[in-house]
């Protein structure tokens, strides 16, 4: 049987930001473990994309087809959405390969399972969440299958939705083949993150009040042996050349010795290797700050969120605003870049509030004004997504209304606060103006 994995667009229009799509690569090894015949294509490196689509599906002529869609909308304020794309390369593939069966996954669809499925009525399988075991089981039953965790089937009018696993245990992860879609395609310097992503573990046990991740890989923590994670790493480096790495994991530094023994293990081998991923404030502290810098973090991304207590209290981080600025002194004493991520007009703004965030991102530039090693600070207004305690604030408040529909871009930023995050944006600009330029 042969089965294209198809990686649908996940940013917008022809970017130089590359995100190496390591979900179907590790689905499309597993098959090719099993016998399958696997090609892989991903649009986001396609100048023209649906033709490299269609060239694909006719030199290939799969039996079937499976679209990741990863991201719904471009995030960052935006009001663009990644929906359309994805409908039009599902009616592509039926319009090509009427006989071939269409499955999708991916992140996106997972959030809007039932939606998608009645957008595109071409499609003939959805699978939410972890794929790894249900896919395969659906392959060797595609005319009838069983209740497979996490798949999404036709019953005439009707969609069906099985409850998804979050159980896949990481002492059976299979590690991504990566000649099936080579790194190196991938080459080249993000300004955001590395583009080659690396799991070390799945689960998140933590309540982020807009925050999906535990409903897409669960609350209960699965690790990676971490010997497993820095193999993967050394591969990739020895056979493709690769030095930067983004850990993928919703927090990197949580376990606090799942991190601290990746560390020890890259040191270990006196590998020379770049990595970053997201951190907890409340999990850094001196030690471990210097064994990330030594064991070559290249970057702590903090994503407080809260821009004082009380959005803190409201975005149910758990966090204190102590937790964050000395978090903030710590990184700051490092040789390493610091990024920071902070949502603005969280639900209960007041101008006390937002002359509070003032004057903590003020802080958090001053802690960082000696070396000079503040990266950026991310200002976003809260994308509001599904099964969230920020869209059950948004509906009780009338912010949104029971017709509107979160499938496209809809942010909680309600007046009389709605421009407060332009105001953050000039403090950012200007201090990184007169940072950079020493103006006095």
């Amino acid at each position: 049987m042969r089965v294209l994995f198809i990686q649908t667009p996940s940013m917008e229009g022809i970017a130089h930001e590359r995100v190496y799509p390591i979900g179907i690569v590790i689905l499309a090894g597993s098959l090719h473990r099993k016998g399958y015949e696997v090609e892989i294509l991903d649009m986001n490196l396609e100048i023209d994309p649906f033709g490299a689509v269609k060239k694909k599906l006719l030199s290939f002529r799969p039996d079937v087809v499976g679209l990741s869609f990863r991201n719904i909308d471009p995030l960052a304020n935006k009001t663009s959405s990644l929906v359309p794309p994805f409908l039009v390369t599902a009616r592509l593939v039926a319009s090509i390969m009427p006989k071939s069966w269409l499955i999708v996954g991916g992140a996106g669809f997972s959030l809007f399972p039932e939606r998608l499925m009645r957008e595109a009525p071409q499609i003939h399988y959805g699978i939410i969440g972890e794929a790894e075991t249900p896919l395969p089981l659906l392959l060797v039953s595609l005319e009838n299958p069983p209740p497979i965790k996490g798949l999404c089937m036709r019953r005439g009018k009707r969609i069906k939705i099985v409850v998804p696993s979050t159980r896949l245990a990481m002492a059976h992860y299979g590690r991504p083949i990566r000649n099936l879609l080579n790194p190196s395609l991938y080459s080249g310097n993000n300004d955001y993150v590395p583009s080659i992503g690396i799991e070390t573990k799945r689960g998140c046990p933590f309540h982020c009040a807009y925050c999906v991740y535990p409903r897409l890989q669960g609350r209960r923590l699965r690790c990676r042996s971490p010997r497993d994670v820095v193999n993967e790493m050394e591969s990739l480096n020895k056979e493709y050349g690769i030095e930067r790495f983004h850990f993928t994991d919703p927090i990197v530094n949580f376990p606090s010795d799942h991190i601290e023994a990746i560390c020890r293990e890259i040191l270990l081998r006196k590998l020379k290797l770049k990595w970053d991923g997201f951190m907890r404030e409340d999990y850094f502290d001196e030690k471990t700050a210097a064994l990330f810098e030594k064991a070559g973090c290249e970057c702590f991304s903090f994503s407080p969120d809260g821009l004082c207590q009380e959005s803190l209290d409201v975005l149910d981080k758990r966090l204190s605003e102590r937790d964050i600025m000395k978090a903030a002194g710590i990184a700051a004493m490092t040789d390493v870049i610091s990024v920071y991520h902070f949502m603005v007009n969280v639900p209960g703004e007041s101008k006390r509030t937002c002359d509070k965030g003032l004057r903590l991102l003020e802080r958090v530039y001053d802690k960082h004004s000696r070396k000079k090693n503040l990266g950026t600070v991310v200002l976003n207004n809260i994308r509001i997504l599904p099964g969230t305690q920020i869209e059950a604030v948004a509906r009780a408040s009338g912010v949104i209304g029971p017709e509107t529909d979160l499938l496209y871009p809809t942010y909680y930023n309600p007046k009389p606060f709605d421009a407060f995050r332009y105001r953050l944006e000039t403090l950012h600009l200007c201090r990184n103006v007169f940072l950079r330029q020493e103006v006095r």
